[in-house]
């Protein structure tokens, strides 16, 4: 078994583990998970510092490493050949900071669940069990994989929002649910063609395998996703319906503007360790299933589709932006700024320069542990006094001094402050947007005048919240009651906060960290898609 399959059926080994454990020994389900956590980022920082980024490519299969390929399902289906479905898994530029950034997450928000003390043997298991399937889904490299872990995430997750959740728990979990399946009922359907589509050059069967779906002299001549385009469903040619299946199913996990809906209800009534978990990591699953299946195996479609990305991109930015601005709710407030910062992400890609397409990877990572340390800190402040409406806090600076730094430093670190990792990847993001005009023509320059004014937004969220509940004379809505509570963060908490406010200026101050693993894979999909004209 390689490192790779270790990674990632770990959680799943402990989450057997913890439900054997009888229930008189409930407090070993932290420590266990925690454990199993902490064993999963030391390894996966091994595998981040081991990769060689000289050989991380996009399509060819020398350009991945740690690969591990094992046949699963063998069905023979007579004349027409045998259904073959693989254990297919792998590494390349773009799964290797993720893997990292999943790793991380997942011990914040193991030590962010600390204190859960309802069905503990139950939310362990499943926070394992997501553990598992988030880390699937980076490092498959057979569309049946893929789908089969994409789906096993969306179990843990309806149950952990609606069993742990707020008061309005029930409801959250159902809107997350139903959005997450109807874009993935879709993608089955897309999945299904692509099969019947492609053949293994080696084997002549058709083949579930995304690398030879990536290369379009594997299309059969006249199937329905054939390279030529011919074939039409509903009078529009199925390529790119199928584009538009996959990149609607994905834009959901992102999420963008108009579906991006089930965002702020998911995160105001999910538990702060599976806030954390949705801002960073489940958000970037949308992104890099846009890299690695829409603009991989459609990369003459998403040339074609280039201005219409850009735009729903600005749109979510600045929609996202200004809805924040307008929230009373700390942790609402927070949810909206991921939409807004994941449109740069968007952005980023559809600019198909490398300045733009790095930016965006680098805002999915950096978004990723900000992100965390922003909705831990939500729920620091949550855990003390059950309350998140900014205006029922003032003054907490003289009260909470440690935590009032942290929280200054996650602000300004999200809005992009030079010397922290978010100003890299916003600056490259909109550099690259620029640049796209006289590069490839693709977007114009007033896409990327509308990601700065983005910037500027979030500088007024973010600036306005801490002079509101930070500053000035103290007063809480609890009074003395609330006084008496509001603990300044404690050692457990340092613990999880001073690794990621490193890791915000490690990324920020030395760039190169990321870039240089991710920089031969975006060439790739560049050239990839540029080849599609």
């Amino acid at each position: 078994m390689s490192l790779l399959s270790v990674l990632i059926f770990l959680p799943l080994l402990a989450a057997l583990l913890i439900l054997l454990v009888p229930s008189a020994y409930k407090a070993l389900y932290k420590y266990l998970a925690a454990g199993v956590s902490a064993v999963q980022l030391l390894l996966a920082a091994y595998m981040y510092t081991s990769f060689d980024e000289k050989l991380a490519g996009v399509s060819a299969i020398d350009s991945y490493q740690f690969v591990e390929k094992l046949p699963w399902i063998r069905l023979n289906l007579g004349s027409l050949g045998s259904l073959e479905v693989d254990y297919f898994v792998g590494v390349d530029g773009f799964s290797i900071l993720f893997l990292f950034l999943t790793a991380l997450v997942m011990f914040v928000a193991v030590v962010a669940s600390w204190k859960i003390d309802k069905q503990p043997k139950g939310f362990f298991s499943l926070l394992l069990l997501l553990n598992m399937a988030v880390m699937g889904v980076f490092v498959a490299l057979d569309f049946f994989l893929f789908y089969v872990f994409y789906e096993v995430m969306l179990l843990p997750l309806y149950f952990l929002i609606g069993i742990w959740g707020g008061a309005r728990r029930e409801y959250a979990a159902m809107k997350f649910f139903l959005y997450t399946l109807f874009g993935s009922v879709f993608m089955l359907l897309v999945m299904v063609g692509l099969y019947f589509s492609v053949i293994d050059p080696v084997t002549g069967n058709h083949t579930f395998n995304l690398l030879h779906m990536m290369d379009g002299k594997n299309y059969l001549d006249g199937s329905i996703f054939s390279v030529s385009g011919d074939y039409q469903l509903f009078g529009i040619a199925a390529r790119l319906l199928a584009f538009i299946v996959l990149f609607i199913a994905f834009a959901i996990k992102v999420p963008i503007v108009p579906l991006h809906t089930w965002l702020p209800d998911a995160h105001v009534e999910a538990p702060t360790p599976i806030s954390i978990i949705l801002a960073g990591i489940l958000l970037k699953v949308g992104g890099y299933g846009m890299i690695r299946i829409c603009y991989s195996i459609f990369p003459d479609i998403a040339l074609d589709s280039a201005w219409w990305i850009g735009l729903i991109g600005v749109i979510s930015i600045l929609y996202g932006a200004l809805n924040a601005l307008a929230q009373q709710d700390l942790k609402r407030l927070v949810a909206y700024s991921s939409v807004s910062h994941m449109g740069f992400v968007l952005l980023g890609i559809a600019s198909l320069t490398p300045e733009g397409l790095s930016g965006a990877m680098f805002q999915m990572v950096s978004h990723g542990f900000l992100s965390a340390m922003l909705f831990f800190l939500v729920g620091i402040i949550y855990d003390r006094v059950h309350d998140r409406m900014i205006y029922n806090f003032r003054g907490l600076g003289t009260m909470m001094p440690k935590y009032t730094a942290f929280v200054a430093i996650a602000f300004f670190a999200s809005l992009g402050l030079p010397g922290f990792s978010a100003f890299i990847a916003e600056a490259f993001t909109i550099i690259g947007a620029f640049n796209a005009e006289s590069v490839n023509g693709l977007l114009p320059r007033w896409m990327a005048i509308g990601g700065a004014i983005g910037i500027l937004l979030s500088a007024a969220y973010f600036l306005w919240t801490l002079q509101r509940m930070f500053f000035g004379e103290t007063r809480l809505k609890g009074g003395d009651e609330w006084k008496a509570r509001l603990t300044d963060v404690d050692g457990r908490e340092t613990f999880v906060l001073v690794p990621m406010v490193i890791l915000a200026l490690l990324f920020g101050l030395m760039p190169s960290l990321a870039f240089d693993k991710i920089n031969a894979s975006v060439l790739s999909l560049i050239e990839l898609v540029s080849g599609a004209k």
